[in-house]
């Protein structure tokens, strides 16, 4: 192979070093997806516990988490969500043994941004000025960014601390729950990030998330 042989070989290579290295990163991203979505600290005192509504896993922490008094009180938002056996939220967090007098509740809560929107009043209006926040572990990520975000200039300092479930985030493919799971929130993240909060948005994501699964 001549020295011009070798030259126009180096030339195609440096021209394909963009894509090469994009393609690397893409590749790197999509095996990490799982992962990046998963965000939990350990947890530590807090005036209150603030619990999101979904699965009945995360009232089972937020309620053990009382019990090992890490806070005196749990606040339930969108506590009238049916997500056991038991009923709602309040009925679940009582039939796991939290007390009624150790209970604050919103029922307006529509949408991740809403709990967070919401809540804050109330951690204002009680004084708090920590809290840690229970959700599930796939979700925790996106909790984060927008209660960072609506209790920016608030002084109370969050714990986010995460649920179990069961979404594979190592390999967040092989089945449709991960799947569609990994989907609904990285599309929810880019709306949030973009300005879109709130049921509408919730709603119109939703619709996106309905072209694909």
């Amino acid at each position: 192979m001549n020295k011009l042989t070798y030259c126009n070989l180096f030339n195609l290579s440096i021209h394909r070093l963009p894509l090469i290295i994009i393609s690397i990163s893409l590749l790197t991203f999509i095996l990490n997806a799982g992962n990046f979505l998963f965000l939990t600290n350990a947890p530590k005192q807090a005036d209150i516990i603030v619990l999101l509504s979904g699965d009945s896993g995360r009232v089972d922490l937020a309620a053990d988490l009382f019990k090992a008094a890490y806070s005196p009180y749990v606040m339930l938002s969108n506590a009238e969500e049916s997500i056991s056996a038991s009923g709602d939220m309040l009925q679940t967090a009582l039939a796991m043994g939290v007390p009624q007098d150790a209970i604050l509740t919103e029922n307006a809560a529509l949408s991740t941004y809403d709990n967070a929107k919401y809540t804050l009043p109330i951690m204002k209006e009680h004084g708090f000025t920590s809290a840690i926040v229970v959700s599930s572990d796939y979700h925790m990520r996106r909790v984060k960014f927008i209660f960072d975000h609506v209790y920016k200039k608030s002084g109370i300092k969050l714990t986010y601390v995460a649920s179990h479930s069961n979404y594979n985030a190592k390999h967040w493919w092989s089945d449709s729950y991960s799947r569609e799971t990994t989907f609904s929130e990285y599309t929810k993240m880019i709306g949030n990030a973009l300005g879109y909060d709130g049921p509408e948005a919730k709603n119109a994501l939703d619709q996106i998330k309905g072209w694909f699964f």
